[in-house]
């Protein structure tokens, strides 16, 4: 029961892509689907082993919320580098921020992919992103978000794209707050990841 799925938090975009906590949020998209800045690319990892039982498929997203110009080529790099080709991003530019850019490329190939691209982008000052990994068989689901300021946190996600937060993460909070329940609201939120969609959240609606 340590492991067990306790807790669920679920968001969609409404028509303007505003967060509202109903339903999922980030959903996968893969080809033929729209980005939310109208532009998606779509790339392919190579898989990491001939076999099908280790080769196992997955999909998800790469959203770079903003990106200082000059960082934009080596992100294409790290990511091409990853995938065994080399890219070139539909970048656009990020109104909150003049200086920066956004792009949003949609992948598929082995699972851990996902993570593989986080490590890539880890670390490089005034970047913001945020990976999705759709659940495959015989791997969960997992969302990786990074901001300058508060580093990378990771979730599970279920299959609606929703966070999932383990039950002792949940007892934890419980039990370091006691009574007090501003605390625990507190531990709850950083179970959540609350202040990194707090500090994402203009960068994703900046282009209305």
């Amino acid at each position: 029961a340590g492991h067990m799925a306790f807790l669920t938090r679920s968001t969609m975009r409404g028509p303007h892509n505003r967060t509202r906590v109903t339903s999922t949020t980030h959903r996968s998209r893969v080809d033929g689907e729209v980005a939310p800045d109208g532009t998606e690319m779509s790339v392919t990892a190579p898989e990491v082993s001939t076999t099908r039982a280790t080769a196992l498929d997955a999909r998800g997203v790469l959203f770079v919320h903003s990106a200082p110009r000059a960082l934009c080529s080596h992100i294409e790099w790290a990511v091409g580098d990853i995938v065994g080709r080399r890219l070139s991003f539909a970048w656009r530019p990020q109104p909150v921020m003049p200086s920066a850019q956004r792009a949003v490329i949609a992948w598929d190939g082995p699972a851990g992919t996902g993570a593989r691209l986080t490590s890539a982008l880890r670390g490089w000052e005034h970047l913001r992103y945020e990976v999705t990994e759709e659940a495959s068989s015989g791997s969960d689901g997992s969302r990786w978000m990074h901001t300058p300021d508060l580093g990378i946190f990771h979730a599970q996600i279920d299959s609606a794209g929703s966070t999932v937060v383990p039950e002792d993460r949940i007892r934890a909070a419980m039990e370091t707050a006691g009574a007090n329940a501003f605390d625990l609201h507190r531990g709850l939120r950083l179970a959540l990841g609350q202040s990194w969609d707090d500090e994402r959240e203009i960068f994703r609606v900046a282009h209305e």
